[in-house]
C-alpha cells in the first residue's frame, strides 16, 4: 500500500515539516479546537463545511500531497473519503492527528483553551441520559425512550466511527469562528 491509502504517522510528518518541506495542510476540526491548537502552518476547513471544490481551488499543488489531520484521525479519515470520492489526488489523512502531532513534539501553535467536541458530545449525551431517566423515573416511563436513544445514538457512533451529536455540535454558535 502507498502512502495515499495508509495515510501517514506524526513522526513521518514531522520529518517532512523538519527537512523544510512547505506542506499542504488542512486541519478538519471546528475552529474552536484549531484556536486552542495546531500545526504550524495547517489551514483550518471544519469538516461540517469541508467543500472540495473550495479545497481544489486552494491548494498549494496539486500533485503534491495534501494533509488532512483532525483531533485523532475520525474526522481526518472521513475528509479524506469525501475528497477522493469528489475526485482529488494525493489526499493523506495524518494517523493519530492533533494528538499524535503533540505527542510527536511537532510545532505548534496553542491558543484559548476550549471544550472539544468529543466532551461536548460527552456532557450533552450524560446529560440528556440522566434527565430522561430522572423523569421517566418520577413523571412517565415513556420518557425513557429518551435515554435509550442517546444510548443507541453512542453505539452507532462507535460502530460506524460518526457521531451525529458531534456534527450537530460543532455546528452551534460557541464552535464557530
Amino acid at each position: 500500500m502507498d502512502l495515499i491509502e495508509t495515510g501517514i504517522s506524526a513522526t513521518e510528518l514531522g520529518g517532512l515539516l523538519g527537512a523544510g518541506r512547505v506542506l499542504d495542510l488542512v486541519d478538519v476540526r471546528t475552529p474552536a479546537e484549531f484556536r486552542e491548537v495546531h500545526l504550524v502552518g495547517a489551514r483550518n476547513l471544519p469538516l461540517n463545511q469541508l467543500d472540495p471544490k473550495r479545497v481544489a481551488q486552494e491548494r498549494l499543488s496539486p500533485q503534491e500531497p495534501l494533509y488532512i489531520i483532525c483531533q485523532s484521525g475520525g474526522r481526518g479519515r472521513q475528509a479524506c473519503a469525501t475528497l477522493r470520492t469528489a475526485g482529488l489526488d494525493h489526499v493523506v489523512n495524518v494517523a493519530g492527528g492533533t494528538l499524535a502531532c503533540l505527542q510527536a513534539g511537532l510545532p505548534v501553535i496553542r491558543g484559548a483553551k476550549t471544550l472539544s467536541i468529543e466532551r461536548q458530545v460527552r456532557i450533552a449525551a450524560g446529560a440528556l441520559v440522566l434527565l430522561g431517566t430522572a423523569l421517566g423515573f418520577f413523571l412517565r416511563p415513556g420518557i425513557l425512550l429518551l435515554p435509550a436513544c442517546v444510548g443507541a445514538g453512542l453505539v452507532f457512533a462507535g460502530i460506524t466511527d460518526t457521531c451525529g451529536m458531534g456534527l450537530l455540535l460543532a455546528r452551534m454558535p460557541w464552535n464557530r469562528s
